[in-house]
């Protein structure tokens, strides 16, 4: 019989086997820290002391007593510490002491996904338990029946929901919400770094709203925010609530030892410079660990690969440890397999689970010993995020990051210092861009009436009422502006993604019991749910026999096949308007709006364990319009020695690059800013390169490439010439390009916007 190892002697192992120890490139240790703790706040209610004991809690951490002094003070905070650092009690502690000495008192929670507020309803119940008081708290989501929702909106001390309810089921019924929003004295927005970006932008203008109808019920709550380490956690929660902050960060909260290794998968063909598939990788390690019971996460970057990863260790570990005991975790499960999943976790029944970032947050999946990341998660403050879900409670822990070929995971692997000494991202919102903005103001209007010289937020409203008067949106009756149609506005406006629709997956393989199994979005609909498109979904795969577009329906149907499918979106971009241009001798610098459209063109099927192309098909779909910014770069002179063709392949090469340095630099997720080549732009008629955020109105990403675009192109030559294959590869320019000369073109074609003066100091 086998003897089972331990973590210590997989650690052993790890750094004598050849096997493993020839691909880690960096292992660097993070030493335990002890607890640094204070007493109990000397005004706390009796209850609240006997409830803390109970549990064990004889003193808090430096930074939950220091946000317990604040908040009490009537100041809002944000606190900001690593995962598994006791935050809850941050906020828990005075919302409950508050609401003893003012039963009407009200708070509204807000959780960035449905786990997450599940969890902690389960958290703050245990305290209310052990007090033995009569507070009721509630989570009022899509899946709270019809029966409950009246009692919750009247009886509920503490209301626990995400930004998507609120933004349109509470604010838009606020009318039926009136006890809490004429008691609300605080606000609690947790996990504050997921609001970047698009999603960011729109929950700033629900906060807005919000803060709005507060006002005109009489309240002014306390806002706490509670966040991942991020590098503007301050200025981030006073964008979002438009309140002065106070900042928490001086963390208590013990850790223990922490082994960080980066692993890159070793070379199998040496000219083209192409490793090993980090997916096959991850297999092996993770196989290991799961083989020895040791409980293990293994995060991946998409739907897709979650499923690829999970069918090979359910295969590989079957025997041993029986299919249930790893499970798959992403968005578009239904929310009971979710819940099922995190309990088998908690109770140790689940020994592994494969999860996209969905369980980046801090929902409580007990004690995992061992994080594998298949590739970098694309950004810093989200692989912390990761890491921190192995040894939450003290503990050895063990965090792998294993490489994938492209430029920047290669990157990252393989300038470790750059990972451990910079500071996590910056995160960016831009609330007050034109299509958020518009969309929300027609729901305040719904909500309220505006006023004549009402602010909403730090915008003046008089010029868009206006036009929202001529477009038949809404009407002015002396000083107020009303809504005037017969639609809902928020039902038709989506927080989290560009396009405003999800398409419905629906399992026909049981004719007799046909059911939802998920839900995806328009934009991601395109490529992974096409027609013949295999949709993976808890190890299961299934076959999509028909995409019906009009109704937003995908109808799939299980197989047994050894392959995936991967599609091809081709994007044409065309420039609107130009705001900034500055010409040079070789080479101009715009900046501007544009149009981008994309379309899916092709799907590749691709057979498991070897990877090879084994077919491909047409994709019928219309295309997908998108108005947003973009920032560019042309060449004023044509390159010597190369013609139409090369040019066209070194421009595909150099884009290629160049959108895997990008998002470093603007720190956005890699997925929010795209880069496209043209050999002849149409506004121009020069080589371009362009790059676009990829939202309706633009995040400000293109814009901060445009201010440092010299950097970007410097970091992108370095990373071309440290790349060791010949000719261009999958971790430089890419497999794209069939020129010999792709590498060398693309290049010179840097080195000639470099050489442009594009380092002047006015770019």
């Amino acid at each position: 019989m086998m003897l089972k190892k331990s973590l210590q002697d997989i650690l052993s192992e790890l750094k004598i086997n050849d096997d493993f120890k020839e691909n880690i490139v960096k292992w660097h240790t993070l030493d335990e820290k002890p607890a640094q703790t204070v007493s109990l706040p000397q005004d706390l209610h009796p209850v609240l002391i006997q409830s803390l004991q109970s549990k064990g809690i004889e003193k808090l951490y430096t930074h939950q007593k220091a946000a317990y002094e604040k908040i009490m003070e009537g100041n809002s905070i944000v606190a900001v510490t690593p995962t598994a650092s006791g935050k809850t009690l941050c906020y828990n502690l005075p919302v409950l002491q508050t609401i003893l000495s003012n039963p009407n008192a009200r708070a509204l929670y807000m959780f960035p996904t449905k786990a997450l507020a599940q969890d902690q309803k389960s958290e703050i119940n245990e305290i209310i338990q052990a007090a033995g008081v009569d507070i009721n708290s509630y989570t009022y989501d899509g899946d709270t029946p019809a029966n409950i929702r009246q009692r919750v909106r009247q009886a509920g001390h503490v209301v626990i929901t995400n930004p998507d309810m609120l933004h349109s089921a509470i604010l838009p019924h606020h009318t039926k919400w009136v006890s809490l929003f004429e008691n609300l004295k605080f606000v609690v927005i947790d996990e504050l770094h997921t609001y970047r970006g698009v999603f960011g932008s729109h929950v700033a203008n629900v906060i807005r709203r919000l803060k709005r109808i507060c006002r005109y019920y009489g309240s002014n709550p306390v806002f706490i925010c509670t966040s991942a380490t991020i590098a503007n956690p301050l200025e981030l929660a006073e964008k979002l609530t438009e309140e002065l902050m106070h900042l928490i960060d001086n963390n208590g909260a013990p850790s223990g030892r922490k082994h960080f290794l980066f692993y890159n998968p070793p070379i199998v063909n040496k000219p083209l410079n192409i490793r090993r598939s980090a997916t096959l990788e991850v297999r092996k390690l993770a196989g290991q660990l799961l083989k020895n019971k040791i409980q293990t996460i293994v995060f991946a970057r998409s739907r897709v690969r979650v499923e690829i990863i999970l069918t090979y260790l359910q295969e590989l570990v079957k025997n041993q440890l029986g299919p249930k005991s790893i499970m798959g975790y992403r968005g578009g499960y239904l929310p009971t397999e979710r819940r099922r999943i995190e309990k088998g976790l908690r109770s140790g029944e689940i020994y592994g689970v494969v999860s996209t970032n969905a369980l980046e947050l801090g929902v409580d999946i007990g004690q995992l010993q061992v994080c594998i990341m298949t590739g970098y998660p694309g950004t810093i403050s989200s692989a912390w995020q990761q890491a921190g879900r192995a040894g939450r409670r003290h503990g050895e822990a063990l965090v792998i990051m294993v490489a994938s070929s492209s430029p920047l995971d290669q990157y990252i692997i393989q300038n470790p210092d750059y990972f451990f000494n910079k500071s996590p991202e910056t995160a960016r919102i831009n609330p007050d861009n034109l299509i958020i903005l518009i969309d929300h103001m027609k729901c305040a209007a719904y909500e309220l009436p505006f006023k004549v010289d009402e602010q909403f937020g730090s915008v003046g409203t008089e010029e868009l009422l206006e036009y929202l008067t001529e477009e038949r949106v809404l009407y002015r009756n002396g000083d107020k502006w009303y809504w005037m149609n017969d639609s809902f506005p928020a039902h038709n406006i989506s927080l989290r993604s560009a396009s405003q629709e999800n398409v419905i997956i629906v399992d026909q393989s049981d004719v007799a019991n046909v059911k939802v199994i998920g839900e995806m979005d328009r934009f991601s609909a395109m490529t992974l749910l096409h027609d013949e498109a295999i949709y993976l979904h808890q190890g299961t795969q299934f076959q999509v026999e028909k995409l019906d577009w009009e109704e937003k329906k995908a109808f799939v149907r299980e197989v047994d096949v050894d392959y995936f499918t991967d599609a091809n979106l081709a994007v044409q971009l065309k420039v609107l308007e130009v705001d900034k241009l500055k010409t040079m001798d070789d080479a101009e610098i715009g900046y501007g709006d544009v149009s981008v459209r994309a379309m899916a063109t092709i799907f590749k099927k691709i057979k498991f364990e070897t990877h090879e192309n084994i077919g491909s098909g047409p994709i019928h779909l219309p295309e997908e319009e998108l108005h947003t910014n973009a920032a560019w770069l042309s060449l004023n002179k044509p390159l010597a020695e190369m013609g139409h063709d090369r040019l066209e392949q070194g421009l595909v090469g150099t884009a290629h690059a160049l959108g895997s340095i990008a998002p470093l630099f603007v720190m956005s997720d890699p997925q929010d800013i795209h880069v496209v080549p043209q050999v002849k732009a149409d506004h121009n008629e020069k080589p371009t390169i362009f790059f676009y955020d990829r939202y309706p109105g633009g995040i400000g990403l293109s814009e901060k490439i445009h201010s440092g675009m010299a950097a970007v192109f410097a970091e992108t030559k370095k990373m071309i010439n440290r790349c060791q294959c010949e000719t261009g590869c999958p971790s430089c320019i890419g497999t794209d390009t069939v020129s010999e000369y792709a590498k060398k073109d693309a290049l010179k074609i840097i080195e000639s916007f470099l050489q442009s003066s594009i380092s002047d100091k006015e770019v």
